[in-house]
């Protein structure tokens, strides 16, 4: 039970990552986007839960089995819709241009991938670290 916990524990914990450096990245390189500190923490939250809520509904209910490419274009949809989203409820971000909504998106949802992936590195990493502890004793 402990090792379903840690590798959640992973998982959320490199999705808020990727949120928020997503968020930061997107504030320093675009001039239409602009964040609070304080804004940063809930966006960063709210951004993760409403993305999290968003690609469940996308690949889980209306979509069954989705290609490779679906799914990218399933979490590039729903990473768009998140921002909006967070936007509107977060008062401290401010998103000016549809070029500014686009070019954040994809600063996003790069960083949240390669957070995703890292996180998955990490899981597989202290899964084969356990096997070689088992196989030693």
């Amino acid at each position: 039970m402990t090792q379903v916990l840690v590798r959640w524990a992973i998982r959320i914990g490199m999705g808020l990552a990727g949120a928020a450096v997503g968020l930061l990245v997107s504030a320093a390189v675009l001039s239409g986007l602009s964040i609070s500190a304080t804004a940063l923490i809930e966006a960063t939250v709210v951004f993760w839960l409403v993305h999290l809520a968003v690609q469940f509904l996308a690949l889980r209910v209306l979509i069954r089995q989705p290609s490779v490419a679906l799914a990218g274009l399933l979490a590039i949809a729903s990473t768009i819709v998140a921002l909006i989203i967070v936007s509107l409820v977060v008062s401290g971000l401010h998103v000016r241009g549809a070029d500014t909504y686009l070019f954040a998106t994809l600063i996003i949802w790069l960083t949240t991938a390669g957070a995703d992936f890292v996180g998955q590195r990490m899981i597989r990493d202290r899964r084969l670290d356990r096997r070689e502890e088992r196989r030693d004793r």
